[in-house]
């Protein structure tokens, strides 16, 4: 790949959309160079939303299209950072 590319992913609700974003993220697995996952959670409280962050790696063309199969999914946000190289 010829530039850095980091997916922000936010799910609006985990309960619902963890399974397919789980899915595609594992079928991506190998373009996936670091995962971080965040949500707020406390002693009474586990959010049903979160964000996950996505360093990638691999062919370029590969690693958009698991960004456009998350966007596809309903309460998945997908937003992009790229840096040259």
């Amino acid at each position: 790949m010829q530039s850095h590319l980091i997916f922000g992913i936010h799910v609006t609700d985990r309960t619902k959309q963890a399974g397919k974003v789980q899915e595609l993220l594992t079928q991506y697995g190998c373009q996936i160079k670091t995962r971080v996952g965040l949500h707020h959670v406390d002693e009474t409280t586990c959010s049903q939303s979160g964000v996950i962050l996505l360093e990638m790696f691999g062919e370029e063309a590969t690693c958009r299209e698991l960004g456009a199969k998350l966007r596809g999914l309903a309460g998945v946000d997908v937003q992009q950072m790229e840096f040259a190289h």
